[in-house]
């Protein structure tokens, strides 16, 4: 329904966007930029590019990716204009109690990691384990083959390890 009503220019059809996909697209889009205000941006960037080309979605069920794939190539051509990127200790959103300061200590630790990686590498690794597209579409949203996104993935897997062993408790008193 929501791709018949963008194709009528129901205004309504942007509101329904926004609520169903828009806290998930703006989370992507940090995780690639690490700043929130371009996160904003992109969001609003993609809301108008499904606005202004409704008609080149062809499957309903293709939605998500198709939205994916423009939050994302919106977000690497700011980084590829020099936006500035702001760094932002992250605070976790949810914690069970008790337990905040290692949650906490972890999730900056993996952010910290993430952002060592290359923005393109980046974007693959937030669109397969973050808005979890599997590889196919998160090639598709990259413009790029599942092998290429494979081999990113396996990369930035084996980094993140890395740096992450190297920034554990464990490392450093030892």
């Amino acid at each position: 329904m929501t791709v018949d009503a963008l194709r009528r220019r129901r205004p309504e059809a942007l509101e329904d966007l926004l609520a169903a996909y828009g806290r998930e697209l703006q989370g992507a889009a940090y995780l690639i930029l690490r700043d929130r205000a371009d996160a904003e941006d992109v969001v609003i960037q993609t809301l108008l590019t499904a606005w202004e080309k409704a008609g080149s979605i062809r499957d309903e069920r293709a939605l998500r990716s198709w939205l994916y794939r423009v939050a994302t190539n919106h977000a690497l051509q700011i980084r590829r204009s020099g936006a500035r990127v702001v760094r932002l200790e992250v605070v976790p959103d949810t914690h069970a109690p008790g337990d905040l300061a290692r949650h906490s200590t972890d999730h900056v630790a993996l952010m910290s990691a993430i952002d060592t990686l290359p923005r393109r590498t980046r974007a693959a690794v937030v669109l397969r384990y973050y808005a979890d597209l599997p590889v196919e579409e998160v090639a598709a949203a990259m413009g790029t083959s599942p092998n290429t996104v494979k081999t990113q993935l396996r990369e930035a897997l084996a980094q993140l390890r890395l740096r992450l062993a190297e920034t554990a408790p464990e490392a450093r008193d030892a």
